[in-house]
């Protein structure tokens, strides 16, 4: 059986979820196909450009599966392949376009974008990944494809498949008549793609190493498995001419017009092409679990025709893994619009805490779509977030819950960072947008938000203090931002009846004993009710909520000069009870 040792303070897994269900698959198969050796689970990402948030799918899959067979005590390693030696495809939108001399390259022989401190494009967009991956807990083996084939270790796997040309033609020809798969499919799981799906699921594809889904043509000479990077341009704009069995002599020639003759047991430069590559990895590393882009389901994707080639050439056998649903991206504009693109792990990881993210993911089954929230809409996720951990805490979460929610914050490894004191997250919003990041009134305002648990230090806030700064300082446009009035709007004031007069002044005879997020809250909400003779405690009626409506809007346009604006007993907070009752009119 596969070697399994046991795993201290990591709780053995028995919830229904689907990492559960897809662990039990893995484990089995792994002990069927090789018992005693480390279970291979894998990724592919080709840091082709930003590799983001639909992207990340790719990889949360499988660290997902593979943590939980590590916290059953099983060995497991999760191999992730940097497609680094896929070709430069385009020049994209804000780069210089004399980048395009470079198309057709090794994404490791084209230099970075201008101003990067990397040394190739590949690496300049490997590194924030690598970051993103670190802060969100994934473990897992990086392998670059260009240091495994200028290496030379895919020499035997390249000269065999060279040798069964024929065979791999013949696998790719049932299928070369059928439909192409589509780059960016309008339907998915579970759901349609909107535009800005489908932006991001085209861009997914750009991300993976099956985005050209590439077989090799047959030519006048035959077919060839296998590309040579051209010797003196390095790029793959090339043909093969050529090839000996015995000798393993390749000849083939360049668009620059180079030709030249080498013999494949030697030469270094070139690749697989994708639809041979990828079964070759599964065969060469043993994976077990790899998941796959719905874009693989078509007949004649890399997935469905590897899943042959891997069997028929290569003695392997095809992964076991779900097809996966886009990601979409909600209110991605503001953001993407200066970066050409849809966000990166480290761009929401600026916004919201790893263990938002990782649970955004492990809750969905990798067949359902979802999106993630860049504009008001991840206020309600920390509201459902926060409501999850209090569920947790009481032991009345519903198991799945209960186990997308461990996922989320621990891994075998142990606890991902985390808020010390965590106050709900459009709290946090409305304070920062009205402080303008002051530490010392941060501070106060925090300090006044629960007087019996008051927060101390900034510190204990964080960091999710900094993501709900950073998510207001980027995403929302300075004309939303909150703006306190300098001055009272005496105009305003002046013009007040009796009954506008008294609901202020009911509301400024509470501010000391009420004085707390609470305590606010019970006020502001009860100011209309007395108005209307009823108990402060009483139910709303649809006519107590059109005054309360009333009010608001009035407390609103005397504070911020606006009909609306961040909550109102966190916005009285914020201003300050001094402040509140001289732009009140006290």
């Amino acid at each position: 059986m596969t070697t399994r040792k046991e795993v201290p303070n990591v709780a053995q897994s028995t919830e229904t979820d689907w990492v559960s269900r897809f662990a039990d698959e893995v484990i089995a198969e792994a002990e069927r196909r090789a018992p005693g050796k480390p279970i291979v689970c894998a990724s592919g990402l080709s840091p082709s450009g930003p590799i983001h948030l639909g992207n990340l799918r790719e990889v949360m899959t499988p660290h997902l599966v593979a943590d939980e067979i590590r916290r059953r005590g099983y060995e497991c390693v999760h191999v992730l392949s940097w497609d680094d030696y896929d070709r430069y495809r385009k020049v994209p939108a804000g780069v210089d376009p004399s980048w395009s001399e470079h198309i057709g390259k090794p994404l490791t022989s084209v230099p970075a974008p201008p101003g990067s401190p990397h040394p190739s494009w590949a690496e300049h967009f490997k590194a924030p990944m690598i970051e993103a991956l670190r802060e969100l807990g994934i473990e897992f083996h990086g392998i670059s494809q260009t240091e495994q084939y200028t290496s030379g270790a895919y020499r035997e796997q390249i000269l065999h498949a060279m040798r069964h040309r024929g065979e791999i033609d013949a696998v790719l020809d049932r299928y070369r008549t059928k439909d192409k798969p589509k780059s960016a499919p309008k339907q998915q799981a579970k759901g349609k793609l909107d535009e800005a799906d489908a932006a991001a699921a085209e861009a997914a594809a750009e991300g993976s190493g099956a985005a050209t889904e590439d077989d090799g043509s047959a030519g006048g000479a035959g077919y060839y498995p296998y590309k040579p990077y051209c010797t003196v341009c390095e790029r793959d704009l090339t043909t093969v001419t050529a090839y000996d069995d015995e000798t393993t002599e390749l000849s083939y020639t360049c668009v620059c017009g180079h030709q030249e003759t080498v013999a494949l047991s030697e030469f270094n430069r070139g690749k697989l092409v994708w639809k041979v590559d990828w079964p070759m990895r599964w065969a060469y590393e043993g994976v077990v679990f790899e998941p796959s882009g719905v874009d693989h389901s078509s007949p004649g994707s890399s997935f469905v025709v590897g899943g042959q080639i891997v069997r028929e050439v290569f003695g392997g056998e095809q992964p076991i893994g779900p097809m996966y649903a886009f990601v979409g991206i909600s209110g991605m504009a503001k953001m993407s619009s200066s970066k050409g693109g849809v966000p990166t792990p480290a761009d929401a990881l600026e916004i919201m805490e790893a263990p938002l993210l990782r649970w955004l993911y492990a809750r969905r089954k990798p067949n359902q779509s979802f999106k993630i929230a860049f504009d008001q809409e991840i206020q309600r996720l920390y509201d459902e977030w926060d409501a999850l951990e209090r569920k947790v805490a009481e032991g009345t979460a519903q198991p799945a819950d209960a186990a997308a929610y461990s996922r989320a914050t621990r891994t075998a490894a142990g606890e991902l960072p985390r808020t010390a004191h965590p106050l709900p997250y459009r709290t946090l919003a409305s304070v920062v947008d009205i402080t303008t990041g002051h530490d010392e009134q941060t501070l106060r305002i925090l300090s006044e938000l629960d007087p019996a648990n008051p927060v101390k230090s900034l510190d204990d806030a964080r960091p999710r203090l900094d993501r709900a700064e950073r998510w207001i300082s980027t995403q929302v446009p300075a004309d939303q931002r909150t703006r306190v009035r300098e001055e009272p709007d005496t105009e305003l004031l002046e013009s007040l009846d009796e009954q506008g007069r008294e609901s202020l002044r009911l509301l400024l005879e509470g501010l000391d004993t009420h004085w707390s997020l609470d305590g606010l809250t019970t006020l502001v909400y009860g100011v209309p009710k007395v108005m209307a003779g009823l108990d402060p405690e009483a139910k709303p009626t649809p006519e107590l909520k059109v005054a309360q409506r009333a009010f608001f809007a009035l407390l609103y346009k005397l504070l911020v000069g606006r009909d609306t604006g961040p909550r109102l007993p966190t916005l009285l907070l914020a201003v300050g009870a001094d402040r509140v009752r001289r732009l009140l009119g006290a």
